[in-house]
């Protein structure tokens, strides 16, 4: 089964073909990374625009990528069994130009069409490409730039959320983070550069939340803020955005460190709860677009290893290859295969709708 899956809740346009939920045909990603660059954030409605400029060039490209063209150079639909889109959550501008293009698509070359959600997308990229597939009962850590959350699945389609952030999500705190250091955005990457030469010890900072499976990242983004203008000798007036340039390199360095080090504990400290509160889980998922670095990836399987060795049922630890932690459509063509196969009916083109915001289920 060939799915075609498209992608546009944030920045990135993103069209994939999918086989079996598996195998990648063709998986293309349009960046508005360089835009927003200059600008330190997304701008919602720069990215919708950016959106209509490259959907249907994305889609075209997709099928040549799949070798799914006839001889006269279009676009063989025959060869695409179902077409999924994200439609919730994301910018609203964004997954407007995504569902729309799908919905029309779906309407003009006969295809059933499915509605995916961001975060189950997200979960699901761990099944791409993989030698080994997740088993359940299962825990996943979703981590990203607008969302940090853990559920809890006991099969496909069952998804029960047992922790949150309270305020900001983690890749949100990375970004804000960068901002003050000075790192060019996207803070995750940036930070990670940053952190290699610096020292993880240089500075302390809090664990908000300790013995809950809920997140709280604003106090960390606010202790941070504190230890840098108590560094530069600047008061709590002093504004923010002039800080950096006050920074040295090495000290820009130490406090990428040090922070990115906390973050990846915290995380890892809420994993520990959860496998402890949940022992018949069997597989650990991280998904998201935080989930490519490194430094988690290290600290992550060191624990799961000292796990391992204790416990008489082991735990798989799962992590997406890095190209598909960040947003792709080849994560929303998988969602959507294993959805067909647990009898979801497919959503009403003429109907469907966006939702900003709603929860996974």
């Amino acid at each position: 089964m060939r799915i075609l899956g498209i992608e546009s809740s944030c920045d990135e346009t993103a069209v994939a073909i999918v086989e079996n939920g598996q195998t990648i045909l063709s998986n293309v990603v349009v960046s508005q990374i360089d835009i927003f660059a200059a600008y330190g954030g997304v701008i919602p409605e720069i990215a919708a625009r950016s959106h209509l400029e490259a959907i249907l060039p994305a889609v075209h490209q997709a099928f040549q990528k799949a070798g799914l063209v006839t001889d006269s150079g279009q676009d063989d639909w025959s060869k695409i069994d179902a077409i999924a889109v994200t439609h919730t959550p994301g910018l609203l501008g964004s997954l407007l130009v995504g569902t729309l293009t799908a919905r029309t698509l779906c309407l003009l070359n006969h295809k059933p069409l499915y509605a995916v959600h961001h975060l189950k997308s997200h979960i699901y990229a761990n099944w791409l490409q993989a030698s080994l597939l997740p088993v359940f009962p299962l825990i996943a850590l979703i981590i990203s730039g607008g969302h940090t959350q853990i559920v809890k699945m006991s099969a496909h389609q069952n998804f029960e959320i047992i922790g949150t952030t309270r305020d900001d999500a983690v890749g949100e705190c990375f970004d804000k983070i960068a901002k003050i250091l000075g790192l060019p955005y996207p803070g995750g990457p940036s930070i990670a550069k940053a952190a290699k030469t610096g020292n993880s010890s240089t500075y302390s900072f809090p664990h908000p939340m300790p013995g809950t499976l809920d997140f709280s990242f604003s106090g960390l983004k606010t202790a941070v803020l504190r230890e840098v203008q108590k560094a530069t000798g600047k008061p709590i007036s002093f504004p923010s955005s002039q800080l950096a340039a006050l920074l040295t390199d090495q000290q820009r360095a130490d406090f990428a460190a040090s922070f990115e080090q906390t973050a990846v504990d915290i995380l890892i400290e809420k994993i520990k709860l959860a496998l402890k509160q949940n022992p018949e889980t069997q597989s650990l998922i991280i998904a998201g677009g935080v989930s490519a670095n490194q430094r988690l990836r290290h600290d992550l399987q060191i624990f799961i290893e000292q796990q391992n060795s204790k416990l008489h049922n082991k735990i798989n630890l799962f992590f997406p290859e890095p190209r598909f932690s960040g947003d792709n459509g080849a994560m929303v063509a998988s969602a959507a295969y294993y959805e067909i196969l647990s009898n979801i009916t497919p959503s009403d083109p003429y109907t469907l709708n966006i939702m900003p915001r709603s929860e996974i289920k």
